[in-house]
């Protein structure tokens, strides 16, 4: 007779991280847009709109290295700066 009871077992099933968590910067990849980021904020009394370019920054270096999902920047909010980029650019024939 079996004296082994399992009261409610359940199977771990591993599921992917939250939308919006990512590994942290272990090596410091992206340190120096952090920094810059930062930087921005504490001048600007963190009024985070005036430092849109610095996070940016920040997040394509993040995706670059493979620190959070890649994520098109217009999803991200960033089509303006996209948009802004592209016209200030000289276009070839």
């Amino acid at each position: 007779m079996s004296t082994a009871m399992n009261f409610g077992a359940k199977s771990f099933k591993p599921r992917p991280p939250d939308k919006g968590s990512f590994p942290l910067d272990h090596f410091g990849e992206c340190t120096a847009f952090k920094e810059k980021f930062m930087k921005c904020l504490k001048e600007n009394r963190f009024e985070n709109a005036l430092c849109r370019q610095e996070s940016k920054e920040y997040l394509e270096c993040r995706m670059e290295r493979q620190l959070m999902s890649k994520e098109p920047l217009e999803k991200l909010g960033f089509k303006d700066l996209i948009e802004e980029k592209s016209e200030t650019q000289p276009k070839t024939l």
